[in-house]
């Protein structure tokens, strides 16, 4: 049993130009104000902090120009922090849970909060052809994986462990990797079937020539 909380009803968010998937890795470069308090906080108390893609807007903000987040994200826990000689914060977070935003408000920082619901996990793979493509899957991702790490073992982009055998850590990894638009990323992740994102992902890798 997870012990994250159904509902948060003050969850800091941080909109941004990219979906943050369930175990996928998010570096940051944090110099705003409501960004840095908002680390602090969370690191303080061992908290997560909401990514969601940004549907309008800009990350950095913007005088008279509305943020729109999407109201799927995903729960983010901060794994390392540092600071750089500029006083940049240099964070590394992981996606943990996704999450439905259910309303926000904006602070006088500027700092987005949000009420959220908790999304539940994928539901699992069934069926003899989609399994034969998450294996197919699979074998692309370790090749791409063992590539990446061939020519520097410290540039992979996904934490360990590597879970090949799990279609959802499989089907996001790739949803990341692949050259995949934005907008078509985020409903790859919003997809509540591991199945479904597996076929997508395979159908996109044959069009590609990529298996």
């Amino acid at each position: 049993m997870s012990s994250t909380p159904a509902v948060y009803a003050d969850l800091p968010l941080f909109p941004l130009h990219t979906v943050l998937f369930p175990d996928g890795l998010l570096p940051l470069k944090i110099f705003e104000a409501r960004y840095l308090d908002m680390a602090r906080g969370c690191l303080r108390d061992n908290s997560p902090f909401g990514v969601c893609l940004l549907k309008s807007g800009a990350e950095v903000a913007q005088e008279d120009v509305p943020c729109v987040p999407e109201t799927v994200g995903t729960l983010a826990q901060i794994e390392h922090c540092d600071v750089d000689d500029y006083g940049m914060l240099l964070v590394r977070a992981r996606g943990t849970q996704r999450f439905r935003l259910l309303s926000h408000r904006k602070e006088a920082s500027g700092l987005l909060i949000g009420m959220t619901e908790a999304l539940p996990e994928d539901i699992p793979l069934e069926g003899a052809d989609r399994l034969a493509k998450f294996g197919a899957c699979a074998e692309v991702l370790e090749r791409i994986i063992g590539t990446i790490r061939e020519r520097d073992a410290d540039s992979v982009p996904f934490a360990e462990p590597f879970r090949f055998d799990s279609p959802s850590w499989v089907s996001n990894r790739l949803a990341e990797i692949l050259q995949i638009p934005l907008r078509a990323r985020q409903k790859l992740m919003e997809l509540p079937d591991a199945g479904e994102r597996i076929d997508a992902v395979h159908h996109y890798m044959q069009q590609h020539r990529l298996l």
